[in-house]
């Protein structure tokens, strides 16, 4: 969002919002550029009026001709025109990111009854509520809606890092802050966050955050990168029928990046088989790696190999390729390798021997439709535990 046009009756409210903290100074500093069109200035009398009384009865509502003469005067030709609405699309961090994607919104204020449902339909791109609630204007969602999308604009905010570890930008809630007297009342504040260790003071901030998720708001989990809240980077695991089988080893190498798995570990006792596998990455032979792919004879050894290296056992994921009755929900799953804390391997249940955790395949709206081909479906569940929403 580079531009912002406010159109309302009362233009007062959004006048003192753009005047101060980070919204006034992206303003002042041309970082965004902000405008308030008042809607009186388009009246249809000499006394200013812009609503009337309610066909069928009722409150007041504002009219049509006002706000689109005012519509026009904003330049609002290739703007996304949004009316803030109790009808509207809840307002989400995914729907903010898209927004703030967007040159020039252009915030139609309602008030009182809200607004000539025919300017709606001509020139509303989006409706946008807050919730569940009535409000006496549309002001205030007007001002809470750009807000959360000017902390998106580069240059708003000093660090893009500080918009990163909010609350619901990755999905999860944000950690618990404190500041000076380093004890209030009786309370001090965390021993960890007056230590000076950076590296212990990001692990205890994940590891708050998860727990407040967990806690508060598990339903924030479905849409969750869990990745970033991992005590280490991923390992995807696979055996060597799967990585031979169409071509999976090269079909799930960019996923694998996409996601940010540390490492894809390839299983094959056969040695014929291996040196084909290794050939087609470029690897020399068991145990050698060309960029970030790895081959062992045995699970055993790529499981102590990750022991060894992470200095802690991992936990095993495996995804089925048909429900079993000790299948979780991959929702469930999610939560169970949040708070085990521990490095992670995923792979099809079938390679995993001794899986911890076995997650239900995806469906899809018909049972018995066919199984989905390996590659596919790791990649999907890769989506899942580690794709941004």
């Amino acid at each position: 969002m580079k531009k912002v046009t406010f159109i309302t009756a009362f233009p007062e409210f959004l006048e003192c919002f753009l005047a101060h903290s980070v919204i006034g100074r992206a303003v002042g500093s041309k970082t965004i550029e902000a405008r308030v069109v008042n809607l009186r200035d388009f009246a249809v009398n000499r006394y200013g009026q812009v609503d009337d009384y309610a066909f069928g009865g009722g409150g007041m509502v504002l009219m049509a001709e006002p706000l689109a003469k005012a519509l026009q005067s904003a330049g609002a030709e290739d703007a996304t025109v949004i009316y803030p609405s109790p009808q509207g699309t809840v307002l989400s961090q995914e729907l903010v990111e898209s927004l703030a994607a967007r040159e020039h919104l252009v915030l139609v204020c309602g008030h009182y009854e809200g607004v000539d449902e025919r300017f709606v339909e001509t020139f509303v791109d989006l409706e946008v509520s807050l919730g569940d609630f009535v409000l006496t204007g549309g002001e205030l969602p007007a001002m809470v809606l750009v807000d959360a999308v000017a902390r998106l604009v580069p240059g708003v905010v000093g660090k893009i890092s500080a918009v990163e570890e909010d609350s619901f930008f990755r999905g999860m809630l944000d950690t618990p802050h404190f500041t000076r007297p380093s004890t209030w009342r009786g309370v001090p504040v965390p021993e960890v966050l007056l230590s000076g260790d950076s590296a212990a003071i990001e692990k205890w901030r994940k590891q708050q955050s998860v727990a407040r998720t967990i806690a508060r708001r598990p339903d924030l989990l479905a849409s969750a990168n869990i990745r970033p809240y991992l005590p280490k980077r991923p390992y995807l695991f696979l055996s060597g029928v799967t990585a031979a089988l169409s071509g999976g080893l090269q079909l799930l190498e960019r996923p694998a990046r996409l996601y940010g798995f540390e490492r894809i570990l390839v299983v094959e006792p056969e040695e014929d088989r291996l040196h084909q596998l290794s050939a087609r990455t470029g690897n020399a032979g068991e145990g050698e790696k060309t960029s970030w792919v790895k081959f062992f004879k045995t699970a055993q050894q790529a499981f102590r190999w990750v022991s060894k290296k992470e200095k802690e056992s991992p936990c095993a994921v495996g995804i089925e390729e048909r429900k079993s009755g000790h299948s979780v929900h991959w929702l469930e799953a999610k939560r169970r390798i949040l708070e085990s804390g521990k490095p992670l391997i995923m792979g099809l249940a079938g390679d995993l021997p001794e899986a911890q955790v076995l997650v239900f395949p995806p469906r899809g709206s018909f049972e018995g439709e066919g199984e989905l081909d390996p590659a596919v479906l790791l990649s999907i569940c890769m989506d899942r535990f580690f794709g941004c929403r």
